[in-house]
């Protein structure tokens, strides 16, 4: 059974479209992973700093050995533009 992994973000109000950038830039790299059956990018209309990523997941232990293809350097440069910690859970 697949596993969908939704993960939220919010922007700072003067870096929304780095963000959408930068969010977008790693749809590929995603989608590209074992294991992963699907992805996709939101963004909210009425409060564009809101963003969200969607994903399905042949099981989080996939998601997991995903995130190895995410450098420190990517992780560092994204909490520049984060008005908050992402958020993201696990749903069936």
């Amino acid at each position: 059974m697949s596993i969908t992994r939704i993960n939220t973000f919010r922007a700072l109000d003067d870096r929304v479209d780095d963000l959408k950038k930068f969010l977008l830039a790693l749809l590929p790299t995603i989608r590209a992973s074992a294991g992963c059956q699907s992805c996709q990018f939101l963004q909210d209309q009425s409060i564009p700093s809101r963003m969200v990523i969607i994903e399905v997941w042949d099981s989080i232990d996939a998601h997991h050995d995903s995130l190895q293809h995410v450098s420190k350097a990517s992780i560092e440069e994204v909490k520049t533009m984060l008005a908050a910690a992402p958020v993201g859970g696990y749903y069936q």
